[in-house]
């Protein structure tokens, strides 16, 4: 990875498209491609997660597989452009933590892990407050969270983003034009499987490749007595990611643990432990390495 203070003149990758300036593009939007160019190219991989149905437990798939692949040693960074409703800073045990800049940069927040975090929930004077912004505002803010902010050498970039296809994961898209892929995120039942569906089509679309499916609450499994039961059915994203023809990366079963990690900022400690959760998420992590790495 390349100096973050080099020029991209003297950049070796002759295949960087902010080489060079484009047709019409002004001084300053140059100059700013440049530098988000300069933050990225520190990233090795940038994965998006993506679902195109609210409620199936996406950015605690995100954080979860962030976590799991910092247990690997992996540098890991977390960027949460769920604008109107951030859950990243609690789910990191992180809400009421303040940022900083430095040298014109945003230096993220650090978790006890190493797991670099930045969103706009840190920006808001109260948890409570509504953000209230029209495509173009998000675009921006988006774009400053990866050209201002200090990532510094990551192996991953995991980008939670809000559920649906609209502004937040289109603008990611546009502005990495390298990304690793997508990690989409369904439950069992066919009324999200329908909408999910729609998050493969977006990923073809903008020219994202999709990394694979994973099944969140794939069943219950009993921590008495270890039976499982399928509350909202099971296979469902399996059939889907077969039908789709993209890879499947596995299922989660519902834990009766990961709520209380989650609104309390452990989750941490839950990978840590031997739940049915945790082995799961450690077995699809693998599997994410094993493409992503092409080990």
């Amino acid at each position: 990875m390349s100096d973050d203070k080099s020029s991209c003149e003297s950049c070796s990758s002759q295949d960087c498209s902010a080489k060079t300036k484009t047709q019409n593009e002004t001084d300053k939007d140059f100059a700013e491609r440049q530098e988000l160019a300069r933050r990225m190219c520190r990233i090795k991989h940038k994965l998006f997660v993506i679902s195109g149905k609210g409620g199936v437990g996406k950015s605690s798939v995100a954080a979860n597989l962030a976590i799991s692949l910092a247990k690997l040693d992996r540098k890991i960074g977390v960027l949460d452009i769920d604008l109107h409703g951030p859950s990243i800073p609690r789910l990191f045990g992180l809400e009421g933590a303040n940022i900083t800049a430095v040298d014109d940069a945003i230096h993220p927040v650090l978790t006890e892990q190493g797991v670099r975090v930045m969103s706009i929930g840190f920006m808001l004077r109260s948890q409570d407050d509504a953000v209230i912004w029209r495509g173009p505002l998000k675009h921006g803010v988006i774009k400053q969270f990866l050209k201002d902010v200090e990532w510094g050498d990551l192996d991953y970039l995991i980008i939670d983003s809000p559920p649906g296809t609209g502004d937040e994961p289109l603008s990611v898209a546009q502005l990495i034009d390298d990304a690793d892929g997508a990690v989409i995120v369904t439950t069992p039942q066919a009324v999200a499987i329908s909408d999910v569906r729609k998050s493969i089509s977006f990923a073809r679309q903008v020219n994202v490749p999709v990394l694979g499916v994973i099944e969140n609450m794939s069943g219950f499994i009993c921590p008495e007595c270890g039976a499982r039961t399928d509350l909202f059915g099971s296979g469902g994203g399996k059939k889907m990611a077969v039908e789709m023809g993209v890879p499947f990366l596995g299922s989660i079963p519902i834990d009766p643990g990961i709520v209380p990690a989650g609104d309390s900022g452990e989750l941490p400690a839950y990978l840590s432990g031997g739940s049915p959760g945790a082995a799961a998420f450690a077995d699809i992590v693998k599997r994410l390495v094993a493409t992503v790495e092409g080990e």
